[in-house]
């Protein structure tokens, strides 16, 4: 039982090292890193070639990019994981120990971030998700790959596409919750203010609930 993990990335010379350094082991182990660059103009490349296994040119955007690492993954199990990720060491134990029993599931997260803000919000993503069953691209998403193909994998849009994957599967199978915790940055909750970052989020999640198109919603996002 192996697993293919995928990160798509852009411009994250910054981040990617910290969690690429993690995933080495598993390398060793028989496990696959395929890194999916969206153009980045800065060092990633140079950076992330020698520590993924494959590293792949994509037009950008998270879903194309994520769809064209599966496109080149070898393995059955697949797991996709943000550049600015950190993660625990039992992460592939525990994602294969579920994967027996269940085709697909997410992680606890945690926001980088050390204002106690963020425990309460975290807590209340990880409620959220848990109880309606649908996981962000943060929360590391993995599942069986035929169950992935069967839904024709990512939507190409330009945001939500989690969302309208997590959709899709749970229409087939219900995700485990793991309470296992990734780490993800808080970079843009303290760029761009942690209130506002948070009513934004909401906006735009009430807004795609309604039917607005995920590209006028990116829009908004950037």
């Amino acid at each position: 039982m192996f697993v293919s993990i995928i990160i798509p990335v852009l411009n994250e010379e910054a981040s990617i090292k910290k969690l690429l350094q993690q995933l080495q082991g598993f390398r060793k182990q028989g496990h696959e890193v395929i890194v999916v660059d969206g153009g980045s103009k800065d060092n990633t490349a140079l950076i992330a070639g020698p520590l993924s296994d494959k590293f792949i040119s994509s037009d950008s955007g998270r879903a194309i990019q994520m769809n064209k690492g599966v496109g080149q993954a070898e393995h059955n199990f697949l797991w996709f994981l943000h550049a600015d990720t950190l993660i625990p060491d039992n992460a592939l134990k525990v994602i294969l120990d579920s994967l027996t029993k269940h085709d697909w599931g997410r992680f606890n997260v945690r926001l980088s971030g050390s204002n106690s803000i963020f425990r309460i919000i975290e807590k209340m993503m990880n409620i959220r998700s848990c109880f309606t069953g649908i996981a962000t691209g943060d929360q590391g998403i993995f599942v069986k790959r035929k169950l992935f193909e069967s839904v024709e994998g990512y939507t190409n849009i330009p945001l939500m596409e989690d969302i309208e994957l997590s959709k899709k599967l749970k229409k087939l199978s219900k995700p485990v919750c793991l309470q296992e915790t990734l780490v993800t940055s808080s970079r843009r909750w303290e760029k761009k203010g942690i209130l506002m970052t948070v009513l934004l989020m909401w906006k735009l999640r009430f807004l795609y609930w309604l039917g607005v198109s995920a590209e006028r919603l990116a829009r908004e996002y950037s």
